[in-house]
């Protein structure tokens, strides 16, 4: 039996992870679906209610009926052959993805996590309604193209406003001829963004109340354990959003309150998911304030600095092939 883990190239932590499966003894096949076609091949029939078959790269072949466990991590998109004109290229992604990633959608073991279900739980509306339903506590969020419900919603807030961007946090500007990488971040309204909204209109926005923060904690859940790691914040802007000033943080192992724990254990269920990376904010009276779960966020940077053995936990799924 094998695990088949599906990532790019230059991935640390299925690296850590390979290992990991390694002194398990169990066998690893690590692709990353950019290699297909040129460095990844495949052939798959059906055989009565499941695809039998192999995944070919240069240097390994695996059957798929020999997978019992898939790690979805963050695999790049297929790469074509140059001397396609752009409407070849657009079929060949097509019947690429129909055909490789549905068969391999269709392979019936655990999935962390199988990704029909990580892009459902990636919609953040989505998130805060599922949140709710489970018992976690969310923030008071609007989601608006509108200046009148932005300037209203903001009016109403006792503790002030932040604006969230739904998606990845990374932008591209062409400035001075060049690009430049820019990360939008959490970011307080002040009384000159509310005065000029201009722009409002373009897209969706997702604004939410402000929480007052003792610290902040990322929850880590992989399949029934629970790692929670208290993030201090000790400069002004990591208070803010601590992405801003990695170098001011402090993290510390903390216990995770059982009605909390009950509620992150629904939402997995309710998801779909496996494993989830959840940012909580944490109240001065220690309520604990659901912000967002990451169906495939990272968690290599908290292993060491607060002792938490989430690639050991990784593994030993993994290499069972159950989630309890």
């Amino acid at each position: 039996m094998s695990v088949l883990i599906l990532t790019e190239e230059s991935d640390v932590s299925a690296d850590y992870m390979v290992r990991a499966l390694q002194r398990r003894s169990v066998d690893v096949f690590r692709v990353d679906l950019g290699w297909f076609p040129a460095q990844l091949s495949f052939t798959a029939e059906l055989r009565g209610s499941h695809w039998a078959g192999h995944l070919h790269t240069p240097a390994h072949t695996i059957n798929l009926e020999d997978i019992h466990s898939i790690w979805y991590r963050a695999p790049t998109a297929f790469q074509f052959p140059d001397g396609l004109t752009a409407e070849e290229r657009r079929v060949a992604f097509v019947e690429a993805k129909l055909g490789l990633g549905g068969v391999l959608a269709s392979i019936d073991v655990l999935w962390v996590n199988h990704p029909a279900r990580a892009a459902d739980a990636a919609y953040k509306p989505l998130q805060l309604v599922t949140a709710a339903r489970c018992g976690l506590e969310v923030p008071r969020t609007l989601v608006s193209n509108e200046q009148t419900g932005v300037r209203e919603f903001a009016a109403a807030s006792g503790t002030g406003t932040v604006r969230k961007l739904f998606g990845g946090t990374s932008l591209i500007e062409h400035v001075d001829g060049r690009d430049v990488r820019r990360v939008a971040h959490t970011h307080r309204l002040g009384e000159d963004d509310l005065a000029d909204l201009r722009g409002v209109e373009t897209t969706a926005h997702q604004l939410q109340d402000w929480v007052p923060k003792a610290y902040e904690v990322r929850l880590t859940a992989v399949g029934d354990r629970l790692f929670s790691v208290a993030i201090h914040a000790g400069s002004a802007s990591s208070k803010v959003d601590w992405r801003t000033d990695y170098d001011a943080l402090r993290y510390e192992q903390i216990d995770t309150p059982a009605e909390v724990a009950d509620g992150v254990h629904r939402y997995l269920s309710a998801m779909g998911l496996v494993y989830g990376a959840f940012d909580f904010v944490v109240t001065p009276d220690d309520r604990w304030v659901f912000l967002e779960c990451n169906p495939g966020g990272q968690y290599g940077w908290l292993e060491e600095p607060a002792a938490v053995p989430i690639t050991d936990s990784l593994a030993d799924l993994l290499a069972t092939g159950s989630a309890s």
